[in-house]
């Protein structure tokens, strides 16, 4: 876990660990969510970047679906 400190602009810097791995560059758009009692920033991708994210290059998706016995 990183700590920052908040500017008196009200500024953050991400630190450059964080930015490598999230591959985040100048200019990038955040939304910026308050959830409880902490602040979450999370980056806004376009939907064309987000194709295939949740499965491993290189395989195909399972999409079979097991039903069950009492339903069609």
């Amino acid at each position: 876990m990183e700590t920052v400190t908040l500017s008196p602009k009200f500024q953050v810097v991400i630190p450059q660990s964080i930015r490598s791995a999230l591959q985040l560059a100048p200019g990038d758009k955040m939304h910026v969510i308050g959830y409880g009692n902490r602040v979450e920033i999370i980056p806004s991708r376009s939907m064309k970047s987000m194709r295939g994210f949740l499965h491993r290059k290189g395989t195909e998706p399972d999409t079979r679906i097991e039903r069950d016995k009492d339903r069609l």
